[in-house]
């Protein structure tokens, strides 16, 4: 194994590299594959791994379908193909250091000082590391600091084992998280580690290779077993190998809906028991083989509705993680406060209120023809389009409520789930008064971190977006140029009640984090339906925590008022 320099501890401030300083170049290890013929560089070459965007022109460049990206060869990038020279840490990096023999150097980076809390979990998580666990639930609620406790873990674990590679799996989007990712491994120090940071849907990129780290952020993206991305998990994580299988550290605040969602924890419960990883691949039937209140329903297995059982399944779960000596999980609640959550009802004109309750007749309609059919496509199409055409119906109000907002001197950050009936027009109408817009959604539409800037600077005072997870929105925060950014109040809009506790939870963490406080509203329409959607959402976010099965209460309740509890619970909680 090739030497590499250690850091002292994890609350020493990070010293970084120079820019002449060069690294030892461990190799990753790569599953058993007939390995394709690999780019070469001459004498006075290298072999350049590109980050081109789909369809871009890349003169020169030829893609290896083994590697999953473009390469070049040669002494020198030419100006044409600079743009997709990928910085550190990232995906192509990683393997252009593979791909040479000497890596590049890394620049210089601003140092960045770790907090109290978390040099405080870096040292819980590397605890549970040397006992031998499998994986780390870190559960700290949004803004907390998860991402500087990972890294700082990391390079802690670092001093008791060998880690020569460590995997970061991000949210989207790619534009800002991986961005955001890389800066804090520079800022904290990379522990004279080869960092590999990536995102979910580029998982496969990543799949045949083996690492010895490596970090979940937003790990409840794995809590369905049927996807292509739980079988690029299961590869990358080592959760089907009970042997030379790397530590995982899983960062989320909202780990799942129900103990059903926390397949990518079985690895820990096995070890937990001390029992066969194989008998964990059947994550129910072993959850129901310790007692859990868990039976085969509809759509496969169901949770219990006894709220007593639920509770005591819940402290049956958590024990498992927290009562350890050490613990193989962390939450630790924001120190600043739990996010107000209030609801703003709108007063419909006698011409919306008309066409709401003609969409909530079609609607209702269609959704009771489905049922008896059984037709499940034909009734999450139907709950789209009324979700759809009520949000729309609200645009105008709003619009309004942010002009006021504005006028006040807040910044806004407007959530929307969709983005034609949505996103699209509550912008242009904020534009067409004078208010400048921050778009934070649609795929390749913006430059979604330009734009992120532009809301963070107070160039745009508002911002609308689809995403839920891994941005920052709150005042104050310190941008990538090394000045704060815009100290405005935060004020937050939900333009529909989210369906799913782990979305609203998630959303709301965007600018109520750090040390920031930012209210945030749900905009409902009044005496409708909507409106008790909202009070649910409302009442279960007041007691929401990081617990599994937090928000499974709600999803019933929001099912039978929109006679959708017949449909899969994906129905309303993936969209």
């Amino acid at each position: 194994m090739p030497g590499r320099r250690r850091r002292p501890t994890t609350r020493a401030t990070s010293t970084n590299r120079t820019a002449t300083t060069s690294r030892p170049r461990p190799t990753p290890r790569r599953a058993a594959t007939a390995a394709p013929e690999r780019p070469v560089a001459g004498p006075g070459e290298r072999v350049w791994v590109l980050a081109v965007p789909f369809r871009a022109p890349a003169p020169g460049a030829v893609w290896h379908a083994d590697l999953q990206a473009h390469v070049w060869v040669g002494a020198e990038l030419p100006p044409e193909l600079a743009p997709y020279d990928p910085p550190p840490y990232t995906f192509e990096r990683f393997l252009e250091d593979e791909l040479n023999e000497k890596p590049r150097p890394i620049p210089l980076a601003r140092p960045l000082t770790p907090r109290d809390l978390q040099c405080d979990g870096a040292e819980v998580v590397a605890a549970s590391a040397a006992a031998g666990h499998r994986v780390f639930l870190l559960g700290d609620d949004p803004g907390v600091g998860k991402t500087g406790t990972a890294v700082l873990a990391v390079k802690a674990i670092a001093e008791q084992r060998d880690v020569s590679t460590v995997l970061v799996v991000a949210d989207r989007p790619a534009a800002i998280t991986i961005p955001h990712w890389t800066r804090s491994i520079a800022g904290f120090g990379d522990g004279g580690i080869r960092w590999c940071v990536t995102t979910w849907d580029r998982l496969a990129k990543v799949a045949r290779l083996r690492f010895d780290v490596v970090i979940a952020d937003e790990a409840h993206m794995v809590r369905h077993t049927t996807t292509e991305r739980w079988k690029h998990w299961k590869a990358v994580s080592g959760g089907g190998r009970a042997k030379d299988a790397p530590f995982v550290i899983a960062a989320t605040a909202t780990p799942a809906h129900t103990p059903l969602e926390l397949p990518y924890l079985a690895p820990q419960f096995a070890a937990r028991h001390g029992e066969p990883l194989r008998s964990w691949a059947d994550l129910p039937g072993r959850l129901a083989a310790h007692g859990f209140h868990v039976e085969r329903g509809r759509y496969g297995w169901a949770w219990t509705e006894d709220a007593d059982e639920r509770r005591a399944d819940l402290a049956r779960l958590q024990g498992w993680l927290a009562d350890g000596d050490p613990p193989a999980t962390l939450h630790r609640p924001a120190p600043w406060g739990p996010v107000s959550v209030t609801g703003t009802p709108v007063a419909l004109t006698p011409a919306e209120r008309a066409a709401y309750e003609s969409e909530w007749s079609e609607f209702r309609a269609e959704m009771q023809l489905a049922r008896r059919a059984r037709q499940s496509a034909r009734g999450r199409a139907a709950l789209l389009r009324f979700r759809q055409k009520a949000g729309l119906i609200r645009v105008q109000a709003t619009v309004d409520w942010v002009k006021a907002q504005v006028e006040a001197e807040r910044q806004v950050a407007v959530s929307v789930e969709f983005v034609e009936t949505a996103a699209d027009p509550i912008r242009e109408a904020l534009m067409d008064s004078g208010i400048a817009v921050s778009a934070v959604y649609g795929r390749d539409r913006f430059d979604v971190e330009a734009e992120r800037l532009r809301f963070q600077t107070g160039a745009s005072p508002v911002c609308v977006f689809t995403v839920t997870a891994s941005i920052s929105l709150h005042a104050g925060e310190l941008l990538p140029s090394g000045v704060p950014g815009s100290t405005a109040p935060r004020v937050g809009l939900f333009h529909q009640p989210r369906f799913s506790g782990i979305q609203a939870r998630q959303v709301t963490g965007r600018t109520h984090r750090d040390g920031q406080v930012s209210p945030w509203r749900v905009a409902f329409a009044e005496d409708t339906v909507e409106e008790q959607v909202a009070r649910v959402m409302v009442a279960r976010l007041a007691v929401s925590g990081s617990t599994a099965g937090a928000d499974t209460t709600s999803l019933r309740e929001i099912a039978e008022l929109l006679d959708a509890d017949w449909l899969p619970p994906a129905a309303l909680t993936e969209g």
